[in-house]
C-alpha cells in the first residue's frame, strides 16, 4: 500500500500569501546572514566553467536565497560532480521551458532543476544516469476524502506543472473533471490552499519541502510511484550526442553515489525524512522534521 505523508505543524518562519510576493515568485527563501554565496571552489583557475541552466524557483531542488544567491539539492549536487570531476559551474535562471531549449541549442552546457526521466527526453537530449529518487506525489486537503492512487482522481479539479511528468499522467489517466497547469510549485500549492483546485501533483520533496514551510497549513502528501519505475528517478540533462560530457558527468554521480554524497545533501535539505516506498507493506504516517 502507499504511504502517507501526514504533514504536522513545525516551527518554520516562512509564510505563504504575504508580503506583497509577486504570485511568480516562490516564498520559500531562506535567512542568510551575507550577501554573496559562500561557496568556494577548491579547483585551480584554470579548471573550465560549465554554463548550467537551472529555474531557480523549484525548492528544495534550486531555488534562491534573499540574495540571489542558487541553493538547493541540484546546486550542491552539480557542484559536487563538477569539483569530482574538475569543472567549475555558473548558473543561469531560466523558465522551465527555456531551460530545455537552452541546452538544445548549446546556449547552456547543462540543465538542472527536479528533471525527471521521460523516455521522449531521452529521445531529444542526454540525460545522465539518474542520481535521486523523485517520486510523483499528490498532494490534498480535505479532510473528508482518502486518495491512494492518482486513480483516485476520476471526477476531480487536479492540478500540476506545465510540462511535467505528472501533467502527462494525468492526461494517460484522463477521468479528471478539469485540469489546471502552473508555471510553479508556489502557484500550485497557492490554488490548493485557495481552494481553487482539489489536489496538485509534483515531485515528493518538491511537496515536502513546500508543506514544511507551511506548517499553518494541515495537508496530506501521497506518493505513487515506486524506485523500479523510470519516470521517478531524476537525471541531469545535456545536448544530445555531447558524449564526452555525458560520460563526465556519470563518472562523477557513480562516485558520488560511492562516497555517499548525494545521501548527504538529501539529509541537508529534507532532514530525516525517508523516501516514499511503494513496496511498503503497510501504510505509516510520518510528521515532516
Amino acid at each position: 500500500m502507499m504511504q502517507l505523508y501526514r504533514v504536522l505543524p513545525v516551527i518554520l518562519s516562512v509564510g505563504l500569501f504575504g508580503c506583497g510576493e509577486s504570485s511568480t515568485q516562490e516564498n520559500t527563501s531562506t535567512t542568510v546572514t551575507e550577501n554573496k554565496d559562500s561557496f568556494v571552489s577548491e579547483l585551480p583557475d584554470t579548471a573550465p566553467t560549465l554554463k548550467v541552466a537551472t529555474t531557480g524557483t523549484m525548492p528544495p531542488f534550486s531555488f534562491q536565497d534573499d540574495y540571489g544567491n542558487m541553493q538547493g539539492i541540484d546546486i550542491d549536487s552539480i557542484r559536487a560532480i563538477g569539483e569530482e570531476q574538475g569543472f567549475k559551474v555558473e548558473f543561469y535562471k531560466e523558465t522551465w521551458q527555456n531551460m530545455f531549449d537552452s541546452v538544445a541549442s548549446g546556449g547552456r552546457d547543462i540543465a538542472i532543476s527536479g528533471i525527471s526521466y521521460k523516455d521522449d527526453r531521452a529521445v531529444k537530449y542526454g540525460l545522465s544516469t539518474p542520481y535521486f529518487f523523485n517520486p510523483s506525489s499528490i498532494m490534498y486537503a480535505k479532510s473528508n476524502v482518502t486518495i491512494n492512487d492518482i486513480q483516485d482522481l476520476q471526477g476531480m479539479h487536479v492540478a500540476a506543472m506545465e510540462g511535467s511528468k505528472q501533467e502527462d499522467q494525468l492526461n494517460a489517466m484522463g477521468k479528471y473533471s478539469d485540469m489546471t497547469t502552473r508555471t510553479t510549485a508556489y502557484l500550485l500549492y497557492e490554488d490548493l490552499m485557495q481552494g481553487k483546485v482539489d489536489v496538485i501533483l509534483h515531485d515528493l520533496p518538491i511537496l515536502q519541502f513546500t508543506a514544511k514551510n507551511h506548517p499553518e497549513y494541515d495537508v496530506t502528501i501521497v506518493p505513487y510511484e515506486g524506485q523500479d519505475n523510470p519516470s521517478a528517478q531524476q537525471v541531469i540533462l545535456m545536448a544530445k550526442g555531447n558524449n564526452e560530457l555525458i560520460n563526465n558527468v556519470n563518472e562523477g554521480i557513480a562516485k558520488l553515489k560511492q562516497k555517499g554524497t548525494f545521501k548527504e545533501i538529501e539529509t541537508r535539505w529534507l532532514g530525516g525524512t525517508e523516501p516514499a516506498d511503494n513496496s511498503a507493506s503497510d501504510t505509516t504516517t510520518t510528521q515532516l522534521n
